[in-house]
């Protein structure tokens, strides 16, 4: 078992502007309000997405789906952080982009296979391949700003975005920049993605997001896009910037087990969270809340809440799954969830795990806040994140406090 990794060194890395597409919101304020609401019913799309109020009408054909969650959720990101204080950035050369995803722009290879099918390989577009490709949403993210910096993604399945948010503070920890635009973003609801997933029988057959409930079946699969800016603590201050919450730390391993399912026991979430913690400088017992991958399969939820045992015993902080209502957004999930961990930070409250009616008697004792949110007085917090081939990542959120 993994007990200790060196502590973070460099610069403090803090969070001051957020955005979010989200099947439950669009916007930092929606998508905290629908956090807190039932779970809608049904499939979770972002319905009443438009993106002809971000690109003109010629790009927008020419900017897959997942791409579009992107840029819509850094735009509004960069806003919430330029409503405060100077304008970001001072310097361009140390501006940077870290948005990851699973698949990538499905849609459109999806929708180019059938062209190619049916009319003919001289009508395949021509812009297939740059819409595509997974680091299409960092790279239009990085030209549509003149960010010149490390342009760079993480192609981790579910842990996608967790990953990348880690791997964007610690450029700032570095010193290679000063301010990062980091999530990641998703759209693999099409005809054959559903299809593949729902073979592999990972969806629920009830199409009903449960985590850690007896009755869970499967995960209910979404989409979407989250970011944060993520700022050298100097330069946040100096320009009087809102400070969310100060990234403090996180981690990345590997199961080494099997393609889908969890290593048994969770001992590779075990080695993620421990080693996030050590990384942050603190201990399970400064841990106040978790929020869980938790994506209401079968085999996930019992791994992960095994791994939360044994790592803070049986007096362990707060957890939730927000996927109770959001669906689980693959490759967007750890950006969707990072931005519901600093927002739980910032309102002081934690929402509820929707969907969660029975406990599971197979299952480890947990704090699993359930019914209505939960009023607390904020503190460390973990975002954990399981990806198929084995993916673990956990990032460290604590309340800044000077």
């Amino acid at each position: 078992m993994l007990v200790s990794a060196p502590t973070q060194q460099g610069r403090r890395v803090v969070v001051t502007g957020m955005g979010v597409v989200g099947p439950c919101g669009i916007g930092r304020d929606a998508f905290w309000a629908g956090l807190l609401a039932p779970a809608p019913e049904g499939e979770r799309r972002v319905h009443d997405f438009d993106p002809t109020a971000y690109f003109g009408p010629k790009e927008v054909r020419r900017v897959d789906r997942y791409t579009q969650f992107a840029v819509v959720a850094a735009d509004e990101a960069l806003a919430d952080a330029n409503a405060h204080g100077d304008a970001l950035p001072a310097d361009p050369d140390r501006a940077g982009v870290w948005v990851g995803t699973g698949v990538g722009g499905l849609s459109t290879l999806e929708r180019e296979i059938v062209v190619n099918h049916t009319k003919g390989a001289r009508r395949v577009s021509p812009f297939l391949v740059p819409m595509m490709m997974n680091n299409a949403a960092a790279a239009t993210i990085s030209m549509r700003y003149g960010w010149r910096g490390p342009c760079e993604n993480t192609v981790t399945a579910c842990a996608a975005g967790t990953h990348s948010v880690t791997n964007g503070a610690r450029l700032i920890a570095s010193g290679r920049c000063d301010t990062v635009l980091a999530g990641s973003a998703e759209a693999p609801m099409t005809p054959v993605g559903l299809a593949a997933f729902y073979n592999m029988t990972a969806l629920s057959r009830t199409g009903f997001s449960c985590p850690f409930d007896k009755a869970r079946d499967g995960f209910v699969i979404s989409e979407g896009g989250g970011i944060l800016v993520l700022e050298a603590l100097e330069t946040a201050v100096a320009r009087g910037a809102h400070i969310y919450a100060e990234v403090l730390g996180g981690a990345s391993t590997a199961d080494a087990y099997h393609i889908t399912a969890p290593a048994p026991s969770g001992s590779g979430a075990i080695g993620c969270m421990e080693l996030a913690l050590a990384d942050a400088g603190v201990t399970a017992a400064d841990v106040r809340h978790v929020n869980a991958h938790g994506t209401s399969t079968p085999l996930n939820d019992a791994a992960e809440a095994e791994a939360m045992a044994k790592v803070f015993g049986a007096d362990g902080p707060a957890v939730t799954s927000t996927k109770g209502v959001t669906g689980h957004a693959l490759g967007a999930a750890g950006a969707l969830e990072a931005v519901a961990a600093v927002l739980t930070i910032e309102h002081r409250l934690i929402p509820p795990t929707a969907g969660y009616r029975t406990p599971d008697p197979d299952l480890p004792t947990m704090d699993l806040v359930v019914g209505d949110p939960r009023p607390w007085e904020p503190g460390v917090t973990l975002s954990n994140s399981f990806g198929f081939g084995g993916h673990n990542g956990t990032v460290v959120f604590a309340p800044y406090t000077g």
